[in-house]
């Protein structure tokens, strides 16, 4: 648990923290932000079916489902649609390469 540290932090530095962490939508809006691109042009790709895929959608950002870590077969029926489902991250830059990765949906 972080919390004790980011108190700390806190009272060193006489501001108030921010705490940002999926699923929260201003996790990916600062992401976003920082990036400089809108949710259009970006892509979250995960292993967590709500987390992360739906998370992501939520905001406008194409979700990508890697069969990886968390991934339980079951999660494709979900009710949370990816815009892609891949066998790993690695399966990424070609399917982007092909167009298989163009819309959100």
């Amino acid at each position: 648990d972080t919390a004790p540290f980011v108190m700390a932090l806190a009272h060193a530095s006489g501001r108030e923290p921010v705490v940002l962490g999926k699923p929260a939508p201003a996790f990916f809006n600062a992401a976003l932000a920082r990036l400089g691109v809108d949710a259009s042009e970006a892509c979250m790709v995960g292993d967590d079916i709500r987390t992360d895929v739906g998370a992501a959608q939520d905001v406008g950002i194409r979700g990508i489902l890697v069969r990886t870590g968390k991934f339980r077969p079951d999660d494709l029926g979900s009710g949370i649609e990816p815009a892609a489902v891949l066998s790993g991250i690695g399966d990424l830059p070609a399917s982007l390469r092909a167009g298989h990765i163009t819309q959100f949906r």
